[in-house]
């Protein structure tokens, strides 16, 4: 039998599930798409600078921001990680005076990451906001926890 996670052994009946954040799960796609275009934009340097770097740094510089943009999609949960995830938007942008098109690029996937941070957090304030309503509704319309009826009379309290 497969192992449960630690969420598995202490979930319970009845208990909600609490929700991800939309802004970690943004900047995680961003930052994963980042090291896509990374890997690749590192393969086109090496291919077309052979002769100006030395392949080895090209590559080694290439892979490791990838692994870098992978890596900090686990400390998003913190804001050590947004302030990792601008200075891979600044890197990426910085990487245009190795090839020009990368400045393109470089602030595309920027306009991008700050999209992704300002509207993740504005989502996940509007969804605390409406599951703070709906425990409200739910303690107004809802009889006790022995099955006996609703109050006023049986029917739900308009809101």
């Amino acid at each position: 039998m497969a192992r449960m996670t630690r969420a598995q052994r202490e979930w319970r009946p009845g208990q909600k599930r609490k929700r991800r954040s939309i802004r970690v799960m943004f900047a995680s796609t961003v930052l994963t798409l980042e090291a896509f275009v990374v890997l690749f934009a590192t393969l086109g340097v090496f291919g077309l600078y052979r002769d100006r770097f030395a392949p080895a740094l090209t590559l080694s510089a290439g892979v490791g921001l990838a692994v870098v943009c992978i890596l900090t999609c686990a400390l998003l949960r913190r804001p050590l990680g947004y302030w990792i995830g601008w200075a891979i938007q600044i890197v990426l942008i910085m990487a245009g005076f190795v090839e020009p098109l990368m400045f393109v690029v470089g602030i595309l996937f920027a306009c991008t990451w700050w999209y992704a941070v300002a509207k993740g957090r504005s989502m996940d304030l509007e969804n605390a906001r409406r599951d703070r309503e709906q425990e409200r509704w739910e303690a107004r319309n809802t009889g006790p926890a022995d099955g006996s009826a609703p109050p006023a009379g049986g029917r739900p309290v308009a809101d």
